[in-house]
């Protein structure tokens, strides 16, 4: 077992934390807050030029911010401080020393210099290819090697936390099985191995194909295979922040799961079933057949799809348990209105669960359904719904759980409290207005690539309805608020990182203070046996979204494309 200098006890929680894990946190988080703020700033030049009162940028600029934008948000500043989470689940929550940390520094420079190089690819305006980077069209060679590198980082960083667990196991560092935050952190990285894997696969002969050592690359091919890494590493996303709703609930609200086995037995559908969501991407393709699209996005996904739905119902359930043992027990809701709204951490959660599960949840099913698909695939409908489980359901639950890793690692207080509180009610107000006008925008047939929603340019004249300008401007009006909150967001971590006052061996407040029995043991043990009405209505109302929402589209496709 390692010395006891290399360790520094946590007074908060009593968890003992290795000093070389820390700073791996330190610096893979911080990275990702940087290129969240640089994508973050590409995205809202390209949401200002989908506005067609401003159309900001001309053609070849909007998309290379597009393709830089969905570079550093849908994949570097997710996947670094995915990274983050994984060395803090492990290392942290079972107070054991980080396996190999200098291969920890050594994947963190390859991931740094990967993103790097491919976002200098992006600047020199030769690569705008977009996030897809579909084949015919050609990127400059170091565009595919920094995403090579970049994916070979964060694999080598996966395979540190699986040594991690072993060194844990091997040390003794806790007793029984491990947490339930761990386990759902596990989960990600056995999906970020397949995810990482996949994009290593398709992009190494790609970028042999873009220095002209391969003749060529059958674009079917390369969609099947990229999709395995351009869709699942979402599902790292999802396992990821579902792990982190747990996590916060615990420890802000002392929440214990309902029960332990369902939610590990929720998370274990996501590793059987919840790559094979990627197929909705491929549905319009011709060379795939039929059976293999409804296999993989109905009868298949489906079990994917109930893993989240139990989460859905487990974390707000564990929620209620906790504020009604505390006596928040009249009336329906109570437990609800007494919740510690205005704790950014909480509220953050909080957001991120509701948007994730009724923005994202449903919408995902009914792109997953091949007839649906074909009357919104390639529309901004598209990132309509993937701005709903991305950026209001993990950037939103990431930002949260920042909140408790600055005083938790950084050991620095959180400066402009006041600012904090409201930072993500209004970045996750306007990521749900981009979500909701994009969605809304896209069902009226504006496309998702074009640069230019009037056609001004096109030799062929095609008028959109005049509603689908009123939502390009509402959610050009939406991504300024999310922007704002994003910016608030960057301002208050740098400035507590920067500014913040230290924190000594003095213990923080988070919340409610966990029992000693279950500190580091973060929802791991359970709840018991609590009502929980609020939660339950919560679920029906869900549920009668889903069902409305989901035949109100096949009244659409039976509009849009009448039997005869």
């Amino acid at each position: 077992m390692a010395t006891a200098p290399d360790f520094r006890v946590c007074p908060t929680t009593g968890l003992r934390v290795h000093l070389s894990a820390e700073r791996l946190i330190k610096a893979n988080a911080v990275a990702a807050v940087v290129f969240l703020a640089i994508g973050g700033l590409f995205g809202l030049s390209v949401a200002l030029t989908r506005w067609p009162k401003i159309h900001l940028l001309p053609a070849d600029w909007f998309y290379l911010a597009l393709t830089a934008h969905g570079l550093d948000v849908l994949l570097v500043w997710i996947i670094f401080f995915e990274v983050a989470v994984l060395y803090f689940a492990s290392a942290v929550l079972l107070s054991s020393r980080l396996a190999t940390p200098r291969i920890g520094w050594v994947a963190f420079a390859l991931m740094l210099i990967g993103a790097l190089t491919t976002n200098v690819a992006v600047l020199q305006g030769q690569s705008s290819v977009m996030f897809t980077s579909y084949v015919p069209m050609k990127a400059a060679p170091h565009f595919y090697l920094g995403l090579i590198l970049f994916a070979v980082g964060a694999l080598t960083a996966c395979f540190i936390f699986f040594g991690t667990l072993v060194v844990a196991k091997e040390e003794r560092t806790y007793q029984g099985s491990i947490p339930l935050v761990t386990f759902g952190a596990l989960v990600a990285a056995i999906i970020a191995v397949f995810t990482l894997a996949s994009g290593a696969i398709i992009l190494i002969p790609t970028w042999l194909w873009s220095m002209g050592l391969i003749a060529n690359i059958d674009s079917l091919m390369y969609k099947t295979v990229w999709w395995a890494m351009g869709h699942s590493s979402q599902q790292i996303n999802v396992a990821a922040h579902v792990s982190i709703w747990y996590l916060i609930a615990a420890i802000v609200l002392g929440a214990k799961p309902l029960s332990e086995k369902v939610s590990r037995g929720a998370f274990f559908l996501y590793i059987l079933f919840l790559q094979l969501a990627s197929a909705h991407h491929l549905l319009v393709e011709p060379g795939i057949s039929s059976e293999w699209k409804i296999f993989n996005t109905s009868y298949a996904m489906y079990l994917a799809v109930l893993g989240s739905m139990i989460h859905g119902m487990t974390v707000p359930g564990s929620v209620e348990a906790a504020q009604r043992a505390k006596g928040y027990t009249k009336g329906m809701f109570e437990w609800l209105r007494k919740a510690p709204w205005g704790n950014p951490a909480f509220s953050g959660m909080f957001l991120s669960l509701v948007m994730f599960g009724f923005l994202g949840g449903i919408t995902g099913v009914v792109l997953g359904t091949e007839q649906l698909n074909l009357i919104m695939h390639n529309t901004l409908y598209v990132p309509g719904h993937f701005h709903a489980t991305v950026v209001a359901g993990t950037t939103l639950a990431f930002m949260a759980v920042t909140y408790l890793l600055l005083p938790l690692i950084f050991r620095r207080e959180v400066i402009l409290p006041g600012l904090a509180k409201i930072q993500p009610y209004l970045f996750g107000f306007g990521v749900m207005g981009i979500s909701l006008f994009m969605m809304g925008a896209g069902t009226l047939g504006v496309p998702r690539r074009h640069w230019d929603i009037t056609f001004s340019d096109s030799m062929l004249h095609y008028d959109l309805p005049g509603a689908a300008f009123l939502m390009m401007g509402l959610n050009g009006m939406s991504a300024i608020l999310a922007a704002i909150g994003g910016l608030a967001f960057v301002i208050v971590v740098v400035g507590s990182v920067l500014f913040g006052r230290r924190i000594g061996e003095q213990k923080v407040e988070l919340g409610t203070p966990t029992p000693a029995s279950v500190v580091g043991r973060y929802g791991s043990a359970e709840g018991g046996v609590h009502a929980i009405p609020g939660t339950l209505m919560l679920v029906a109302i869900f549920f009668t979204s889903f069902v409305l929402y989901y035949f109100v589209n096949w009244k659409y496709l039976a509009e849009v494309w009448p039997l005869r």
